[in-house]
């Protein structure tokens, strides 16, 4: 399926300047721009039904993890110290 595209004079000028730097074509260039915007799109909307569909089974069940207890958890791995995992339970 063929597709045409307006480009901004400024675009083409930029991605012809990028493109050239990296021994590509500027067509090749915007190709690769559109797949990353596509993908990266796609994992935002997994993410957020991942969001979703947890959220709904911590309402469900009841179970949860303080945010308090999540943030040192990942306080103490970033700085390399051995940390237990937090645990869920049922919150009041």
């Amino acid at each position: 399926m063929a597709v045409s595209l307006r480009v901004l004079e400024d675009a083409k000028k930029r991605s012809a300047r990028l493109a050239h730097r990296r021994n590509t074509t500027p067509h090749a260039l915007m190709l690769e721009a559109i797949n990353e915007k596509l993908q990266s799109e796609e994992a935002r909307t997994a993410f957020h039904a991942e969001a979703r569909r947890r959220l709904k089974g911590m309402k469900r069940t009841g179970m949860a993890i303080p945010a308090g207890e999540v943030f040192e958890y990942l306080e103490a791995r970033g700085e390399g110290r051995g940390a237990a995992r937090p645990k869920a339970r049922k919150l009041a």
